[in-house]
């Protein structure tokens, strides 16, 4: 049975995450956890809605708690005269339809240089496409990207549709979680 999911309505506090020499500082806000719980997934879940009535579309991401995040760019803060600290109104719904991720340009790449992976990838759904670039993307050393991608083109060449063992939800593995805030290093 399929769940249907009507608007979710919350506020949530704007954050700057925590800068490091590798990542650059962005804003996020976390959802709580009761709109969280009305969202079909544990795991990244594609939303449309509204912050502060400018509309957006997004994909949340899971926090490793049971809950999510969501990135808040430098264009939507912009659009929505929005800044960190700031409490914000979100009226979002899940999308009907999963939009195709950008595919990172090593990837796209190494599948080109993989005509049998390549051949899969053209067939293979966008939530798998999400997950693949996830696991890839969550790499942290760039040799361990590269390694990714080298298996899964192999991977992808030999059949393989979804990546194995990749936990959607970040609860197990603790590959996704939330950024930190600066307000919580103290």
């Amino acid at each position: 049975m399929t769940k249907t999911v009507s608007k979710i309505y919350f506020n949530a506090t704007l954050f700057q995450s925590t800068a490091t020499s590798k990542v650059s500082s962005f804003t996020f806000l976390i959802l709580p956890k009761i709109a969280s719980a009305k969202l079909p997934s544990r795991g990244m879940t594609s939303v449309e809605g509204t912050i502060n009535d400018f509309p957006f579309q997004a994909t949340l991401e899971p926090d490793g708690q049971a809950s999510h995040w969501l990135k808040v760019d430098k264009k939507m803060c912009k659009i929505a005269n929005i800044n960190v600290g700031d409490k914000v109104t979100l009226k979002i719904t899940p999308m009907q339809e999963e939009p195709e991720p950008k595919v990172p340009t090593d990837l796209r790449k190494a599948l080109t240089n993989t005509p049998k992976a390549q051949a899969l990838w053209s067939h293979i759904t966008p939530i798998s496409h999400r997950d693949w670039i996830q696991w890839i993307t969550s790499a942290k050393q760039t040799e361990t990207r590269a390694r990714r991608i080298k298996n899964a083109c192999s991977m992808l060449a030999s059949g393989k549709q979804r990546v194995c063992c990749f936990d959607r939800s970040g609860m197990y593995s603790k590959s996704l979680s939330c950024p930190i805030s600066k307000d919580a290093k103290n």
